[in-house]
Parts: C-alpha cells; sequence; structure tokens
C-alpha cells in the first residue's frame, strides 16, 4: 500500500506544491536564518508529501471510472485501487493542513483555506470544477497558494497581488496544457473541460495566451520575471511549430517547472545574502 500511495502522489509532480513554498520563502525572508524558520520547513514538508497525496488522492477517487481508459494512467501513474486504509490515509493528509496552519500567522490562513477548497473541489462534488469549462483551468490557482501561504507566514503580510495574479494565469495554462493529452479519453468518458470544448490548436493557443499574459503581468513585478516567464509561450510555439507529440511534451514540463522555480528560488535567495 505504501508504494501504491507514493504512486499516487505523483512525485514527479511534488514540487508543483512544495516548489511555490521555496519560492515565496525566497523572498518573504530578510536574513538567512528566517529561510529556515520552522513555518517555512512544516511548509514545505506539509505540501511536498502529505498534501499531493491528499490532491491526488481526492482526484483519483472521483475520477477512477474516468481513468479505466486514461492512457497515462499505465506506467508513470496508477489507477484508483480503493480500500478502506488508502481513503483513510488520503483523508488524514487533508486534515493534517490543521496543526500546520494553527501555529501559522493568520495572514497565512486564508491561502491555506482556499488551497484546501480548491483542492477538494476540483476534483469532489458538489463543484467539481474539473468538469466545468474554464472553472477547470480557474481552480487551478490553487497551485500557487502554498507559495502564497509561505510568503505571509515568514512576512507577516500578504504577498504582492500581482505576483499572485501573474501566478495563477501561469497556472492556468499548466492546467489546460497538462489536459490536452485527455482530450479524446475525457471525451469518451463524457467528461467536459476547457480543452475538449476548445479542441487541441485552440487549447495550444489558449495555454500561450494564459502564459503570455502571466509574463506580461510578472513583468509589473519585475522585468526579469517576464522575461523568464516567456520561455511558456515560447515552447508552446517550438512544440506546434516541430510537430512534438503533446504526450510526449507534457513529460517535459516538471524538469522545465523545475529550472523556472529554481531560477526565481535563486532570485530571491540572492536578494536576502545581499541584505
Amino acid at each position: 500500500m505504501l508504494r501504491y500511495l507514493l504512486v499516487l502522489s505523483r512525485p514527479r509532480f511534488w514540487l508543483y506544491l512544495a516548489g511555490p513554498v521555496l519560492v515565496g520563502v525566497s523572498y518573504a525572508a530578510d536574513t538567512v536564518g528566517e529561510l529556515f524558520a520552522p513555518a517555512a520547513v512544516v511548509l514545505f514538508a506539509y505540501f511536498l508529501l502529505p498534501a499531493n497525496v491528499y490532491l491526488y488522492g481526492v482526484n483519483d477517487v472521483f475520477d477512477r471510472d474516468v481513468d479505466e481508459t486514461n492512457p497515462k494512467k499505465e506506467g508513470r501513474e496508477a489507477r484508483y485501487q480503493g480500500g478502506t486504509a488508502v481513503a483513510v490515509v488520503v483523508a488524514v493528509c487533508g486534515l493534517l493542513l490543521v496543526p500546520v496552519a494553527v501555529p501559522l500567522p493568520e495572514q497565512a490562513w486564508p491561502y491555506l483555506a482556499g488551497w484546501f477548497l480548491l483542492a477538494t473541489e476540483y476534483s469532489a462534488p458538489p463543484l467539481r470544477f474539473k468538469t466545468t469549462p474554464l472553472f477547470d483551468s480557474l481552480s487551478n490557482g490553487l497551485y500557487i497558494l502554498p507559495g502564497a501561504a509561505a510568503y505571509a507566514a515568514i512576512a507577516g503580510s500578504h504577498p504582492p497581488l500581482l505576483a499572485v495574479a501573474g501566478g495563477w494565469l501561469w497556472a492556468m495554462g499548466m492546467h489546460t496544457f497538462s489536459a490536452i493529452p485527455d482530450i479524446e479519453p475525457d471525451r469518451e468518458a463524457g467528461i467536459t473541460t476547457t480543452a475538449t470544448v476548445l479542441g487541441k490548436e485552440n487549447a495550444f493557443a489558449y495555454c500561450a495566451s494564459t502564459w503570455l499574459l502571466s509574463a506580461g503581468v510578472f513583468a509589473f513585478v519585475d522585468y526579469r520575471f517576464g522575461l523568464l516567464l516567456l520561455a511558456y509561450p515560447v515552447l508552446v510555439f517550438g512544440i506546434r511549430r516541430l510537430q512534438v507529440d503533446v504526450d510526449r511534451a507534457y513529460w517535459w514540463y516538471p524538469a522545465v517547472n523545475t529550472l523556472v522555480g529554481a531560477l526565481f528560488t535563486l532570485g530571491g535567495l540572492w536578494g536576502v545574502v545581499r541584505a
């Protein structure tokens, strides 16, 4: 069961939640000591593993019928196996957010509450955002909320609104890009998403547009952020120009996102060192 839970948590995507924590901490900290504050360590640990077990566990529970025909569940991911023990572990991982949040400054609470709501209702009824076009994309701002919470926990104040907006737009594009390989399985299962409504070519255009907007918004925070985020629309153009199979390109993005996130974090760390 432990091996199954590890696969269920999508190790390739662990940094999609934990990485923003590192980014948020690096820009909130004024001293090297704050980088390793208890709040930073606890948030990173929670969003590295328990949060991923909860997020993807809820997803797999409510997608078990759809996933029967999804080729992505063969090899790199696992189909939901059911069982009371698995359900209990997933629920406990979600509830662990309470003791994580309680000691933190209250400025961090709205971001953590927002993450829990979106992480649950993305897949679970009654809202099940993933089956409502546009809302499936919008709700994936959940991936940048751990970073906002970490910033608030260390700085004691809310993160810059433009940084949150730029990150949200990036997450929207990332979600729809990841849904492109699922277009046919979702259509066969009767699932309607932004990608199934737009179709493959228009979905690529949607991703490029949201990523371009993200770069533009981040440029108002710092022009270097905007330049860095331009990598995403450029990649979309390259994928379409070179006719790269999206099922193959999809698996590049954990590495791409890790690299971009690392550069963001190094920028924050440089500010701490210089101070």
